[in-house]
């Protein structure tokens, strides 16, 4: 680990985290235009798949073109330089890792298209719903193990904790947002397929009844 003195907030730093902020509001409109009459809690799980997929196709796919065709670190343009910004939290991102780069091409690529057919699943309450927001979480999670676990074996030796920014908001929060919520996801799965189990046997209690 980096044991550099810790870096103040650069323009940088200040223009990324703006650029991530209007992502969001990019989701929340997104979802205020297609939520239509879904419950409290679709709405927030529609605003998550709308903010997944904009992450997903407008800052995480531009990052695996620059490593196909060369490296970030290599790379000039506002995307390179945000994704530069966050090589200083984790030095792979800048020389393309070829396990962040598979890991990232499997998340462009199929968690996307896994976010927008459960966005249409959810707004026309399809009965495969569950098995996509199960699926996608599952492949959300599994992209977060396998983005950390092969650094941590080896002793942590590309990751930067010398500062806040880079340990608590590059590395915990923007990461951890895609543990906390897919975990969410899940047990929200859980109790629907459970209440759906229960209202059957209810049923089919009712029905041996008559």
């Amino acid at each position: 680990m980096d044991s550099s003195a810790p870096p103040s907030l650069s323009l940088v730093s200040i223009l990324s985290l703006l650029a991530c902020s209007g992502q969001l509001l990019a989701a929340v409109l997104l979802t205020r235009r297609y939520c239509g009459r879904s419950s409290t809690q679709d709405w927030w799980i529609l605003l998550w798949l709308f903010y997944d997929v904009i992450v997903h196709l407008t800052l995480e796919g531009p990052f695996v073109y620059l490593s196909l065709v060369g490296t970030v670190e290599a790379s000039d343009g506002p995307l390179a330089e945000l994704w530069k910004e966050y090589g200083k939290a984790d030095s792979r991102w800048l020389v393309s890792d070829p396990t962040i780069v598979s890991i990232e091409i499997l998340t462009v690529v199929l968690d996307s298209l896994l976010a927008l057919l459960l966005i249409h699943a959810v707004l026309k309450d399809k009965y495969y719903r569950h098995f996509l927001q199960i699926t996608l979480s599952v492949c959300e999670l599994y992209g977060g193990w396998m983005t950390f676990c092969p650094d941590w074996l080896l002793g942590s030796p590309h990751l930067n904790t010398s500062s806040l920014l880079y340990l608590w908001v590059y590395l915990v929060f923007f990461n951890g947002v895609w543990v906390l919520v897919p975990g969410l996801l899940l047990l929200q799965s859980w109790f629907s397929l459970r209440s759906l189990h229960m209202l059957r046997v209810d049923q089919s209690k009712a029905a041996k009844r008559q």
